[in-house]
């Protein structure tokens, strides 16, 4: 790499130029010499650029029209730690295509047309911390599609085609913190699809099909601090769904079709602080289920055809006692006496005990 010396009212400065840069690309070297920042983003390309500077450390290609990536696209830039190919029309990769690229951490494959990830495709990003595939047509993932990615921190996969999740399909994601597979098409998960995910955090199953959860399915997960079931068609949780999430502070469950939880559903996560449970079909809901989560913060409830016979008691005496924040304007839908009167004003002598 060239280095010229400019002397200028006594000031001297070292400009470095850039060996080779891609014809339509803005090549430059912003943070410190000896790595160059590759900005491509829409410009009409079509193929993979090659003439690359060797120094390359982030590629930004997204926006393009690139269709295919070809082995070894990466061998001459090393140093590579960033790739950005968002929103192109990539439909194919080369199992060989990121070889030699031991320093990538950010790879952003978002918004292609991507329909499986070879075998062992990405075996060499040992260094590889983010992986964004959303906003594809990925049918199926395999454990061999993630082996070597054993520094992974964030996986996000919404947007895709995925019906299932089979067994042991992370297990080679051994530090993975966040995962995303909202918005997919999941109708079932295998007991054992996150088995090896001792390290995650965030869980995100929004906007799926499941319509129940084998039991202990998220036992692996003993670090998971929040994990998101909204918008799917989940009917009922056994009593063993939560086992094993010892630490999870957030449960959203929102937009479901519940009917009643188990009442000792909540007995083995004692860290609880937010809670989601609006727009079922809940009629009634045991309070006492609730006494143990002493850290509960924010509680949602509303959006439910509660049914204010006897059995809603302890969910009243529970909200006339918690400190958390509970959903505003619960109010009763049945029987026809209590309609559109709100729960928590309701007094003992005022709810009904139908005949036995």
């Amino acid at each position: 790499m060239l280095l010229v010396i400019h002397v200028m009212l006594g000031v001297i400065w070292l400009t470095q130029s850039v060996e080779a840069c891609p014809d339509s690309c803005k090549c430059s070297q912003k943070s410190r010499p000896g790595r160059s920042e590759v900005n491509c983003h829409k410009r009409g390309l079509l193929t993979f650029p090659s003439n690359l500077p060797a120094d390359s450390w982030i590629l930004k290609l997204g926006e393009n029209g690139i269709t295919h990536l070809k082995a070894a696209v990466l061998k001459a830039v090393p140093k590579i730690e960033s790739l950005n190919l968002e929103r192109n029309a990539i439909k194919s990769i080369h199992p060989q295509a990121f070889s030699g690229a031991k320093d990538l951490m950010l790879l952003k494959l978002y918004g292609n047309h991507i329909t499986t990830l070879p075998p062992r495709g990405l075996q060499e990003l040992r260094n590889l911390r983010f992986l964004m595939l959303g906003q594809n047509e990925i049918g199926s993932v395999k454990p061999n599609m993630f082996v070597g990615l054993k520094n992974l921190s964030e996986l996000d996969l919404p947007l895709n085609s995925l019906s299932s999740l089979q067994a042991n399909v992370f297990k080679p994601l051994i530090v993975l913190k966040v995962l995303d597979l909202s918005m997919n098409h999941i109708t079932t998960i295998s007991p054992k699809a996150f088995t090896g995910l001792r390290q995650l955090l965030f869980l995100n199953l929004d906007n799926n099909s499941m319509k129940t959860l084998p039991a202990g399915v998220f036992k692996p997960l003993r670090s998971l601090e929040m994990l998101v079931l909204d918008n799917n068609l989940l009917r009922t949780l056994g009593t063993t769904v939560l086992d094993g999430l010892a630490n999870l502070q957030e449960l959203y469950l929102r937009n479901n079709e519940l009917e009643s939880l188990p009442p000792d559903m909540f007995r083995k996560t004692p860290l609880l602080s937010q809670l989601a449970l609006s727009g079922n079909r809940l009629k009634n809901l045991d309070g006492n289920s609730f006494a143990s989560l002493t850290d509960m913060k924010k509680l949602h409830l509303h959006d439910n055809p509660w049914n204010c016979d006897c059995n809603i008691s302890s969910l009243v005496q529970y909200l006339g006692q918690t400190q958390s924040i509970v959903s505003p304007s619960l109010r009763c839908v049945t029987p026809q006496s209590l309609h559109g009167k709100t729960i928590s004003a309701l007094r003992a002598d005022q709810i009904p005990c139908p005949a036995r």
